[in-house]
């Protein structure tokens, strides 16, 4: 299975609701840094941050996937939906590294933008 093939597999579970689908696709020791923001040390936390940050799905769309030797680099825009159901939404760009096929670490920078009329697509 390619890189690629993995990240849109994961996606693919978070659109479909399935968090714990998707943290089969994650090291155990996996680490996420949202730049400028916090990072997240192994599988629990991003479980507990994804419970929290995710309660009301979010829309996103992937507008380019980049990969080469074991990095994968997403490029799109997400629209995430508090519990009060305010909206808002983010440009981001993902870089993941894979370690035996699994997603070992993400630095994501993601910047709020604009809500457009339409918001991102499901793509």
């Amino acid at each position: 299975m390619t890189h690629k093939t993995v990240l849109e597999l994961a996606n693919a579970a978070i659109r479909a609701g399935d968090l714990e689908a998707f943290l089969q696709f994650c090291t155990d020791d996996t680490v996420w840094t949202f730049v400028g923001d916090r990072t997240l040390r192994g599988k629990d936390a991003v479980r507990d941050y994804l419970a929290d940050a995710y309660k009301i799905l979010p829309r996103f769309s992937v507008h380019r996937m980049v990969a080469e030797g074991d990095v994968v680099t997403a490029v799109g825009e997400i629209t995430l939906t508090d519990d009060q159901g305010r909206q808002t939404h983010h440009d981001y760009c993902d870089v993941w590294r894979l370690r035996d096929g699994k997603l070992a670490e993400l630095q994501a920078f993601v910047i709020h933008t604009p809500l457009s009329a339409a918001g991102p697509d499901q793509g």
